[in-house]
């Protein structure tokens, strides 16, 4: 092989790097401690560590294809394993390490897993681990929470390298990657090794990357969206950075120092809010007239926020309000929009340069083919569609049309350039007493371009009007907490009037509700994606409804029933 452009999978990839570039570093990770305690791979290490992990693997003599599920938060051994995994002939079965117990067994027992990698968990892992099976084989990697499981270190110790690792055809399943469950039950979507490496290889076409770019992997690797970043990694040979906590999380982006970053839109949020924490935005609008200062406060906020390398930023996930878009592009950023799913490999949509339309997820990548329906869904053809979920045959019918689209459930426009809007989704409409159907989400989408909201959803069945349930930033919580209302009071009195100014009759808001609750992954609120649960919010906060109503004001706050 002269290049990864020859090889057939991800799996060559590596050890395509293996051996053209043994002695670069591929992987640095913080084991704690700070600075002080960084371990960092070459290509040769990495692969050869996952060579020895295989080695055990294949001594298990264990049936072909069987399922190992990886739980752990982001890090050099999530990857490695992931590579032992597929050299040993077997399937990786990811599982968010922020899952609640029922969760956790409801995927080991319907991938079929036989072995539990287990890593990177605290403090989630003393709830998580009430969902292992007792008898579930597990290797803890040396990030791991006190456990009394087989250990990496140990076993990469005792074996030698498997030098023959076993062949990895395109069509075969390389990982089952299961849904965030915001609608139910998670589903497993089969992803062949074909997807993963034409993914990556198509990327490339979109993105001017190669060996000498660097990124950080912090979203969950669980999720297709941070996965085509490993799967990106693998095929151009980049560097790739981890971070070790939230609390070190901007120590870790300046060690990166990234020139790929990719991010969901309330991190995105929450950059802009930490910088007009320390800058009023609307000093910072005037230090950024002035021609002299320009440059100096662009780099300076960049500088801050460890993105001064950046030279490929996008935003996925979730829509993303158009007006973060613009004001990093003032500094800047020229912020992409990306679109896909985790049926798809998150391999559909992406902005180009030079044609970015904010609100626009942009044109589809090289392979992929769009198409909306008469009903307004968007279609989707690609190389990386999944195969089908696992276990679940008789859905397949349902989700790809007779002539191989996918049906994404999104509902979307496009313009005259082919650009991708989307619209709402059709699963999240809902009917006011009026008889008018409302998309949220383009609703929330406004709401959230606003330094006191951190997050917000819109709902509001069979009553007259649809209203906003809003959690406030971490800022104006603090405000809250101290008594200051009533500037939080007129500034969201504010935005529901200009939101409801562009919005027409039906889709006005009655009020926003101040909720006293912090959404987060880790307490249900949100999917391990940052997506909001909306049965979830439905079932905590629809019982207020009337209540809310009945005090006829535009902001109300559930701290006062």
């Amino acid at each position: 092989m002269n290049s990864t452009a020859d090889c057939k999978n991800l799996l060559e990839c590596a050890i395509y790097w293996e051996r053209a570039e043994a002695d670069r570093i591929w992987l640095t990770q913080p084991m704690g401690g700070g600075n002080a305690n960084i371990k960092t791979w070459t290509w040769a290490e990495a692969v050869g560590e996952a060579r020895r992990m295989a080695a055990y693997l294949k001594r298990l003599d264990l049936p072909k294809r069987s399922s190992m599920a990886l739980c752990s938060k982001n890090c050099a051994y999530w990857l490695m394993a992931d590579l032992a995994i597929w050299m040993a002939g077997h399937v990786s079965v990811p599982i968010f390490p922020i899952l609640t117990a029922d969760i956790v067994t409801y995927i080991i027992e319907h991938s079929e897993a036989k072995l539990l990698f287990a890593g990177k968990l605290d403090p989630v892992w003393d709830e998580m681990k009430k969902g292992v099976p007792a008898n579930m084989k597990t290797v803890a990697f040396p990030l791991a929470p006190e456990n009394k499981y087989e250990q990496w270190q140990d076993i990469v110790d005792s074996h030698e390298p498997l030098i023959e690792t076993v062949a990895c055809p395109p069509g075969e399943t390389a990982t089952v990657i299961y849904t965030s469950g915001s609608t139910g039950r998670p589903k497993g979507a089969m992803i062949s090794f074909e997807a993963m490496y034409y993914g990556a290889k198509g990327l490339c076409e979109v993105v001017d990357v190669d060996c000498s770019d660097r990124g950080l992997s912090y979203l969950p690797l669980a999720h297709a969206f941070e996965r085509l970043g490993e799967a990106l990694s693998l095929y151009v040979g980049s560097q790739l950075f981890f971070a070790e906590s939230l609390d070190t999380f901007l120590d870790d982006l300046k060690r990166a120092r990234p020139t790929l970053f990719a991010s969901v839109p309330r991190l995105w949020l929450k950059f802009q809010l930490g910088i007009f924490e320390k800058m009023p935005p609307y000093k910072l609008d005037r230090l950024l007239k002035i021609p002299v200062l320009n440059s100096v406060i662009k780099k300076k906020i960049m500088k801050q926020l460890g993105l001064d390398q950046v030279r490929f930023a996008v935003s996925g996930s979730a829509p993303i309000p158009k007006e973060i878009i613009t004001w990093y592009r003032r500094l800047g950023l020229e912020l992409m929009e990306g679109y896909g799913m985790t049926e798809n490999f998150s391999y559909s949509h992406i902005s180009r340069s030079g044609e970015v339309r904010p609100g626009y997820v942009g044109t589809p990548c090289p392979g992929v083919e769009q198409k909306i329906s008469d009903d307004g869904e968007v279609l989707v053809k690609s190389p990386c569609n999944m195969k089908g979920y696992f276990k679940k045959p008789e859905l397949k019918e349902t989700i790809f049309t007779k002539d191989g689209f996918f049906r994404t459930g999104d509902l979307g426009e496009l313009d005259e350039m082919g650009r991708l809007k989307i619209t709402g989704r059709a699963k999240e409409l809902f009917k006011t007493s009026k008889g008018k159907y409302v998309a949220p989400a383009p609703i929330e989408n406004a709401l959230s371009n606003h330094p006191l909201v951190e997050a917000c959803y819109v709902t509001g069945a069979g009553f007259h009007q649809p209203y906003g349930v809003v959690m406030l930033s971490e800022e104006a919580r603090q405000k809250a907490s101290r008594g200051d209302r009533q500037s939080l009071e007129i500034g969201l009195l504010e935005l529901i009037t200009e939101v409801n100014k562009v919005l027409p009759n039906f889709e006005q808001l009655a009020f926003l509700a101040i909720a006293n609750d912090v959404w987060s992954a880790e307490n249900g609120f949100l999917t391990p994606t940052l997506k909001i649960k909306r049965k979830v919010l439905d079932a905590t906060y629809g019982p207020f409804a009337h209540k809310w109503f009945a005090m006829k004001r535009p902001v109300v706050w559930q701290a006062d029933l």
